[in-house]
Parts: C-alpha cells; structure tokens; sequence
C-alpha cells in the first residue's frame, strides 16, 4: 500500500456492507448512537491472537487503527488488544495517521509471546504445585512475556481498551478498563489499579481447563449504581471470572450499544459435526460446550450482519472461517480455500506455533481485513500486501 495516501475513515453514513445500495442509519437510531469506530477482537486462543494481528495491521495501513474510539475484546482477543493498549503511547502515528511502530510495538512481542506454551504448562503446574492455581500460572506467564507491572491505568484514554470476562457469580459480564472495573449488576470500581495480566488471564480463562480465574476485589472502593440489584458483599469480595466468550464471544456487547460503526474479527472455532460424541464426563462436558459456543457466535454474528443489512449499524464483519470470494471486491489476495480452513481449525490453545503457522495466520487476518476494507468500509482503496509475502496463502509451504 502507498504510505503516502491519506484513507481516512468515511463517516458513519458513507459506509456500506453489502453490494446493494446503501442504505443510510437512521435519524432516530442515530440520535442514540456515538459517531465513532469500535473494534470487537473475538476469542479462539493463539490462533485469535494472531489472526488479529494481521487485521490490526492492515487497519494501521489504511489510517483507522489511529481513528478507533474503542477496542473492545475477550479471550485470546484480549491478548492482542492488551499488548495494543500498553504500547499504544509508543505507536508514533504519522502525518497519514499509519503507526510506523506498529511491527516492533505490538507484533513482535505477540509473536514472542506464541512461541511459548502455557496452558498446559499453567494446568500442571497449577494442579502440581501447593499454594497456586492454574490461573495463577497463567498471569505469572502474562507477567513475564508480556505485560510484565503494567496495570489498567497505564493503559491510553483514547481509544478506550475494554477487557472483557464472564463474571460466574452474576452471570454477565465483567468489563475491565482505565475508567472502570464494572459489571452491570454488582457495581463499578473506578480507575482500578489492577494488573493488565491479571485482566488478560481472566478474559481468556478458557473452561473447562483455565477457568476460573479468582480475584479479590473486598478491598476496593465500590460505587453502587441504579440497577445493581447484586450490590451485596458476597458478589464484590472474591469474584470467579471465566473466559469473557462464555457470555460474549466476539467482544461485541460493550461496544454495541454505543458505537455506530462496528468492526468486527471474527477467529472463533467451528463445531464440527460428530457421529459419535464422547461419552466420558472430560469430553463430553467439551463438546457441550462447545455447541453452546457455536450457537451463540452465530446469534452475534447474525446480529452483527443484520444491523448492515438493515442500516442501523454500518461497518464490516470478517471471519478466519469467511469465504474471500464471498465479499463484493475486484481482484482479493490470492487464498487456497483448502489452506485457510486448516487456519481455521487450529485448536483453542495457548500452545507453542512455528513461524511457518504464525506469519499464515497474520497473513490471513490481513487479507481478510483487506477484503473487508475494500469491500465495505474504503471502496476504492488500493489492495494491500501481504505482510510475510514468503509465506503465500495461495498455496502450501513446500
């Protein structure tokens, strides 16, 4: 892409999401709506992580990663988006609004960081060890490759950063950020200092295996609110969070009541069919899970593209699991369906991934983002390159 031109984003009402005629927001849902951009990053492990990393860069490309008002994300999308807001001082925009720090600021330690396996060895040493959890293991290891002391107020007032958990005690979700720690029935605690990676790991405390991530709030000032109906000591003292998917598994929920352009991606898993499910009560419990998961992100992402569709929101939805071909562009990034399927199915983990399966996946959340870009939000803009042109999606590493 040409550095030197300016793709700013188009206002609300210049955006379109499909190739019918736009259609406009209108005037009564705008009056409740913000004028403003947010980025919802799904879960789906390392393989979230990464991926987003590649629609980030492309965002950055295009000057609407400087635009964003919100970042809104849960489970392995919290990982990315946590190293986006703590580096985000660091970024240095430029006269385009592109970030030419994006690359040593926010890719490279994610992609140290995916180069280390900590899920499994959270969980052993989580059940092995006397006086830790597994949880604790896992903010250990946040610590020490990523966030290291830094906390919710260091992170920027703008764009807002919301990390987002399911609160297993009120059932909805908790909502971490500089402003607030909050959920909407117990209460909120204001300009938390709170430890990013304690915030990450709850976000992306997978169940069964990583959840619950336990953490003690008794100490903090809390502020109660019209409609807390769970106000009571017992919600506010030790809290047990889970992955924040459980109850929003695209991140969507804080960002969609407010923003009336909603950027959405998408790495979540796909439930295959099975003829013949485990019956022993470990696997089982996994694939009832699993089925749960799946309805929900389709109820999202259907009410995601129905509000496009229907010109209440404007915006673009890309998925790790999309068809290119789908979208309404001239000539996408050249992809081997057959490889990006493989992309798709990584398995849900915080395992160890070769540069090979690494730079794919950024690759692939590019071109999707590309296409989405082109397709529904910048018509007109010129298509991108891939960011690790050695590493094709158009065919098979030999």
């Amino acid at each position: 892409m040409n550095a030197e031109k300016q793709s700013p984003l188009p206002a609300p009402n210049e955006l379109h999401v499909t190739d019918q005629p736009v259609r406009h927001i209108s005037n009564e849902t705008a009056k409740k709506l913000e004028e403003g951009t947010a980025l919802c990053l799904s879960g789906g492990g390392y393989r979230a992580m990464l991926f987003h990393i590649g629609v980030l860069w492309r965002l950055n490309e295009a000057g609407i990663l400087a635009k964003l008002n919100r970042v809104s994300s849960v489970s392995g999308g919290s990982i990315t988006a946590g190293v986006l807001a703590m580096n985000w001082q660091h970024l240095t925009f430029n006269q385009n609004g592109v970030a030419e720090t994006f690359v040593p600021q926010v890719v490279d330690p994610i992609r140290a960081m995916a180069r280390e396996s900590i899920d499994l060895a959270s969980v052993l040493a989580g059940i092995g060890l006397p006086f830790t959890s597994i949880s604790d293991r896992v903010i250990k290891a946040y610590r020490k490759h990523l966030f290291a002391k830094t906390t919710l107020q260091d992170l920027p007032d703008e764009p807002t950063f919301v990390i987002n958990a399911t609160n297993l005690e009120s059932g909805v979700l908790m909502r971490f950020s500089k402003r607030y720690l909050a959920d909407y029935r117990v209460g909120r605690i204001n300009h938390p200092d709170l430890s990013l990676a304690v915030a990450v790991a709850a976000s992306s405390a997978f169940p069964p295996f990583l959840s619950p991530c336990t953490i003690d709030l008794r100490h903090e000032k809390w502020v109660t609110d019209q409609g807390n109906d769970l106000a009571e000591d017992d919600f506010r003292d030790e809290i047990q969070l889970s992955d924040g998917g459980v109850y929003d598994n695209l991140g969507l929920e804080t960002a969609w009541k407010r923003y009336s352009t909603i950027l959405v991606s998408d790495a979540g898993s796909h439930l295959g069919a099975d003829s013949t499910p485990p019956t022993d009560w470990a696997r089982h419990t996994l694939r009832v899970l699993d089925v749960i998961d799946n309805q929900i992100r389709s109820l999202r992402k259907r009410q995601v593209i129905d509000s496009f569709k229907n010109g209440s929101r404007s915006g673009m939805y890309v998925g790790i699991r999309s068809n290119i071909h789908d979208y309404p562009v001239a000539s996408p990034i050249p992809v081997d369906l057959d490889l990006t399927r493989k992309l798709a199915a990584i398995p849900t983990r915080l395992d160890e991934m070769d540069d090979d399966l690494q730079e794919r996946l950024i690759n692939w959340g590019y071109a999707m983002c590309d296409t989405g870009l082109r397709s529904h939000v910048i018509p007109g803009e010129q298509p991108g390159r891939l960011p690790y042109p050695k590493r094709p999606l158009d065919r098979e590493q030999p």
